[in-house]
């Protein structure tokens, strides 16, 4: 028996929910199956938002020739029969799913076809290609990131869902309870209405059924209730004010509703933007526990992100760092920049190496002219800060 997610599949863009940034009137995606020309992209974002279904309706829409692969199943020879067919018939559409995991050989295979145009790819990921993708394949592809989808999207496509299945009785609360255990991932919303379904003797959904089949926490996150963005920015808050049993919480909030990019992302930040010089030890100690995490999985990622958030909240905190590099910026984007002195330029012949002198210190400006004595790092008061600064006031130490 077919998935219900699968016949669900759409053919058309038109019937694609959400991402109506790339689809719909006079949008990228649609244009280009209005115009009958394709070009070479990755689509990427969260599991179940409509990757594979865009991919779909494109090809059937153009009524092109596809071949269908994923980079960690298919092996090189699968590779080689997909580009010797499409060398066959002058141009193909490689649909890529996983397109992040696809390893050298793969890629140096498929960059010459796609470069000619032979190969027309389609990649799809979840993971962000900007850093998990060869440059080598960026450089040849548009990139199109997908949006979360809505509650009220999932809704609809629930909605349609149900005019597939014969006999369903389910109300509107139950649809949007639904919707919310998904976690915007519209893939799980129609498996679990379908499994809901075939439990059911009389062919009627509730949510004691559907809360007997899917036990977990309702927290994601709709715009008018708890907002997925707004645990996010708790957790933050809550390491930022040093509130360790508020930072667990929201912690435990975001693992339970499986995120782990979001919770990568937003320590990754709080490291640096919210400690930073305070314990530079924290940056590392918060990689090595996203690594971790990876290697474990589920639920027992929650032990080292536990421990190093628990660290982050206890943490003495700095943003001077932060500012530094804010106000820099600011400065540049203002035009406030200035040629480079010549005497740190490449060609310089009276450059002091700092080396040869005591401390490997010595006097001599760096900044350029027009912002001579500007100061963008004012240090906090804290023990690593107050030391660093007097360790270089000694390594200064009457040399200037």
């Amino acid at each position: 028996m077919e998935l219900l997610s699968n016949t669900l599949r759409p053919k058309f863009l038109n019937e694609v929910i959400g991402q109506t940034h790339l689809i719909g009137e006079g949008k990228i995606l649609s244009n280009m199956v209005k115009n009958k020309k394709i070009f070479s992209f990755i689509l990427y974002g969260k599991p179940g938002i409509g990757k594979t279904s865009i991919a779909n309706a494109i090809v059937h829409e153009l009524g092109v020739l596809c071949r269908f692969l994923n980079a960690t199943i298919n092996n090189k020879k699968d590779f080689d029969i997909v580009i010797e067919e499409a060398k066959i018939h002058g141009e193909m559409v490689v649909v890529l799913d996983e397109i992040h995991r696809m390893n050298k050989d793969k890629q140096d295979l498929l960059l010459p076809y796609i470069e000619s145009g032979l190969i027309i790819l389609i990649g799809l990921t979840t993971s962000n290609p900007y850093h998990k993708i060869n440059p080598a394949i960026r450089s040849r592809v548009q990139i199109f990131e997908l949006h979360e989808l809505s509650l009220e999207d999932i809704i609809l496509g629930l909605k349609r869902a149900c005019k597939k299945l014969n006999t369903i009785t389910i109300d509107e609360e139950t649809l949007s309870y639904i919707a919310k255990l998904s976690s915007g991932d519209f893939r799980s919303a129609i498996n679990l209405l379908e499994v809901s379904y075939s439990s059911s003797n009389d062919k009627k959904i509730d949510i004691d059924l559907v809360s007997q089949i899917n036990s977990k926490p309702v927290f994601f996150h709709d715009k008018n209730e708890d907002g997925h963005y707004d645990v996010l920015s708790a957790f933050q808050k809550s390491i930022r004010g040093s509130d360790v049993d508020a930072a667990i919480h929201y912690l435990g909030r975001l693992l339970e509703a499986g995120d782990l990019d979001s919770i990568y992302r937003r320590m990754s930040v709080i490291a640096y933007e919210d400690i930073g010089l305070a314990n530079p030890s924290i940056g590392p100690k918060v990689m090595a526990a996203i690594h971790a995490s990876e290697l474990l999985g589920l639920p027992e990622a929650r032990i080292p992100l536990g421990v190093v958030v628990t660290e982050m909240a206890l943490s003495p905190k700095s943003n001077s760092a932060y500012l530094a590099i804010n106000q820099a910026i600011n400065d540049i984007h203002a035009g406030n920049t200035g040629n480079v002195p010549n005497h740190i330029k490449t060609s310089s012949t009276s450059y002091k190496y700092p080396h040869d002198y005591k401390n490997d210190w010595v006097y001599q400006e760096y900044l350029p002219a027009n912002l001579k004595g500007k100061k963008y790092y004012h240090n906090k008061r804290n023990k690593v800060e107050d030391n660093m600064n007097k360790l270089y006031n000694e390594m200064k130490g009457g040399n200037e």
